[in-house]
């Protein structure tokens, strides 16, 4: 291309043409800057509003009555696993009516404006924001760019390449997956590519140069002028580049004029044929030769590999065939042979031998046929767990109705065949722990059961069993100590989308020991723990909703953030137990022993703690609203900033504990100690304060709206610093 001729001249441009919305002596830089802050900002409010009253909605909604739409749930599930967000437990969550609108909205209101946005631009060469504050996008013929310009403009150049490149940044070098890091990259990226102004490309950006664009002002002259067999375009610009060109005055202008590029000759390949013709048609023959015989020597190959693979096959099939025929027709008194060819048959490695013996096991009475039926399965690996699981659901069922008639030795030989198959699955669960992928064992029978010969109880100690499915299963006396119920999916990393959880939902775990286990995030909801020992075990972010953990000892365990609402823990050892922001709402906990728990910052919202053990249990910030704490052992207990408002404390002993800053509004106060009793001849309420640390911490608390406060404990609250109207 030739260079540009530059003409100097004076034209004046008018300062009224421009919106009043940004002041005229700004910078071209510095109003297109703001029109694009602009354009973002509008996009994302029309998402984030809609959005956010959806939730605000869906959360204060009471009845939940309809499904996540499932366009919603696969855009959830897809930015989920792109942004790597944790998976909630719930996969089809129900919403409220109105937040499946309110979504739908968050989601196509910034593609219908972003779509208008890209129309105009294309058109007129300004977008709303751009037209506002007096920018225009124009190619170099000083026209609108044109739809694919502008594709190529934003979606490519402007978003594509920065947003892709720092997710590639921050999925592969080792960010992932904070999401903090990736938003900053991208705005760094963003803003490195908005300022690649520089040299020759003055004013243009990197998505300028690659769409064919240029900025100018909104305002901007355009005309074509003519020399003889090429074309220039002249582009009148208002210049800041006085210290480029030492142009005084700031109302310069110049004239650009760009010749047309000369045509350079090309290299031509039919050019070349046509002068080489015999080494063309030698390239020509050697190809065709060459395909000739690959082609045939790869369908022979071909032709080979299958007929080997159907022999194979053939074989393989004929000799499992002569196997069943000869177990078929082997008489039952001759045991060895038949333990022979059953264990014959688990070496064939054919997808039919694990049905068939399963279905051999349903029928055979011979114990010791049933044991080499349950060590041939075993051989064969994980693909017998789901035709064992279904003989276990069908023998368990068989079981439970021989029990309610009067046939003794036909129950006798259902409960050894079931133990059969419970031993068979314990066993592969344990030896494949690390190969057996996602498993359905939902309503399966791995528990107790004794006869009077012998007995079985499920052992899974120290192992991975995350990937299990144990919906309804009964899994009573089950020992999993040490066991993890929670890992990382296949990135191994914590928290992402394709993390793995057990899901033990409707089980039956009584007497289970869990101690030391990892349950974090496992599904729990509806499941019997009565008197499970859960002691040290980590269940932060479980969902225990409707869990009975009646006698449950849970000593020491991890329940931060848990969810536990209308959970019945009557009885249970909570020891040192954390519950920190974990949900109680409507749960029972009466009678619990819980010395030194955490329960800062949870929701206790209508719980029952009636005569429990709560001595040093702190409740800092938690909400205690309709709390039933009749009878409850207060003492040191930490309740600074509590919200007590209807709280029932009638007869609770609040010797030594912390009031400060609670919220006691309507709570029944009727009975309640505030200070240890001393032993004395003389029945006494209050001892001096000074001399019995043992008092509770009332200073600054407000009484006024306590019900059923006696003389004797305004007394004590007046002389401690506490607030009354019967206070002087």
């Amino acid at each position: 291309m030739a260079n540009p001729t530059i003409k100097r001249g004076r034209k004046r441009v008018s300062a009224g043409y421009l919106p009043r919305i940004l002041p005229v002596s700004l910078s071209l830089m510095a109003r297109r800057s703001t029109a694009w802050l602009v354009e973002v900002s509008i996009v994302t409010t029309s998402a984030l509003i809609p959005y956010g009253v959806g939730v605000y909605i869906n959360n204060n909604t009471a009845q939940k009555s309809v499904p996540l739409h499932p366009g919603l749930a696969v855009t959830k599930e897809v930015t989920e696993k792109t942004l790597a967000l944790p998976q909630a437990q719930e996969r089809q969550p129900l919403v409220a009516p109105l937040t499946n609108l309110l979504w739908w909205t968050a989601l196509g209101t910034p593609v219908l404006f972003s779509a208008w946005q890209l129309y105009l631009l294309s058109k007129t060469g300004q977008s709303s924001p751009k037209k506002w504050f007096g920018v225009r996008v124009v190619t170099a013929s000083g026209d609108a760019p044109g739809l694919g310009k502008v594709l190529l403009r934003e979606g490519v150049g402007r978003w594509g390449l920065p947003v892709g490149t720092s997710y590639l940044i921050w999925r592969y070098l080792g960010a992932f997956p904070d999401l903090g890091v990736l938003l900053g990259l991208t705005g760094v990226i963003l803003i490195v590519e908005a300022l690649s102004l520089s040299g020759r490309y003055r004013r243009r950006s990197f998505h300028d140069r690659l769409g064919g664009t240029y900025v100018v002002n909104g305002n901007q002259h355009f005309t074509t002028k003519s020399r003889g067999t090429q074309t220039a375009t002249v582009v009148e610009v208002q210049t800041n580049w006085q210290n480029q060109q030492q142009i005084p005055s700031e109302d310069k202008f110049t004239t650009i004029v760009l010749t047309a590029k000369t045509e350079e000759k090309s290299f031509s390949f039919w050019h070349w044929m046509r002068h080489n013709p015999g080494l063309t048609l030698l390239i020509i023959s050697s190809g065709a030769l060459l395909s000739v015989l690959g082609t045939f020597v790869g369908t022979q190959v071909y032709i080979q590999s299958q007929a080997n693979e159907r022999e194979f096959k053939h074989q393989k099939n004929e000799t499992f065939l002569a196997l069943v025929k000869e177990l078929n027709s082997t008489s039952s008194q001759r045991v060895e042979e038949r333990r022979g060819i059953i264990l014959a048959l688990a070496r064939l490695e054919d997808n039919r031998t694990a049905p068939m013996l399963v279905d051999l096991l349903s029928q055979e009475e011979n114990p010791t046929l049933i044991e080499a039926i349950k060590q041939a399965l075993v051989s064969i690996g994980p693909p017998s767990l789901p035709p064992l699981q279904r003989l276990n659901q069908s023998l368990q069922h068989d079981r439970e109705t021989l029990q309610k008639g009067d046939s003794q030795g036909g129950e006798l030989l259902v409960t050894l065949r079931l133990q059969t198959t419970q031993r068979a699955i314990a066993k592969l669960l344990s030896i494949y722990s690390d190969q057996k992928g996602s498993l359905n064992l939902n309503r399966v029978n791995l528990g107790y059961l004794s006869t009077d010969y012998n007995q079985f109880t499920l052992v899974l100690e120290d192992t991975e069993l995350s990937t299990l499915n144990f919906r309804g299963a009964d899994l009573t006396q089950a020992s999993f100590r040490e066991s993890n119920f929670y890992s990382p999916g296949k990135d191994q990393r914590w928290g992402t989308f394709d993390d793995v959880t057990t899901d033990f939902s409707g089980a039956s775990l009584k007497e289970t020991d869990f101690t030391g286990a990892n349950l974090s995030k496992v599904a729990l909801n509806r499941v019997n723990l009565i008197r499970a020992t859960l002691n040290r075990a980590d269940l932060s972010k479980a969902n225990l909703e409707g869990s009975n953990l009646s006698s449950a000892q849970v000593i020491n365990a991890n329940l931060k953030g848990a969810n536990l609402p209308k959970a019945r823990l009557t009885g249970a050892d909570l020891g040192s137990a954390e519950f920190s922001q974990a949900n109680l709402q409507e749960a029972n906990l009466g009678r619990v022993q819980a010395p030194g728990a955490q329960f800062k910052e949870a929701n206790l919202h209508g719980s029952n703690w009636q005569g429990s053990d709560l001595a040093e249990v702190n409740f800092q910030d938690a909400n205690l609203q309709k709390a039933d704490l009749s009878n409850a052992k207060l003492q040191g207990a930490n309740l600074t900033n509590v919200q007590l408002q209807n709280a029932d404390l009638q007869g609770a002993n609040l010797s030594n504990a912390n009031l400060q800053g609670a919220n006691l509004s309507n709570a029944n106060f009727q009975g309640v100690t505030f200070i240890k009793r001393k032993k004395s001849t003389k029945e006494q309420f209050l001892q001096a304060p000074s001399i019995d640390r043992s008092a509770a911490q009332v200073e600054g608390v407000n009484f006024s709206r306590v019900r059923n406060l006696n003389k004797e404990q305004i007394n004590f609250i007046c002389d401690h610093g506490g607030k009354h109207p019967k206070c002087r």
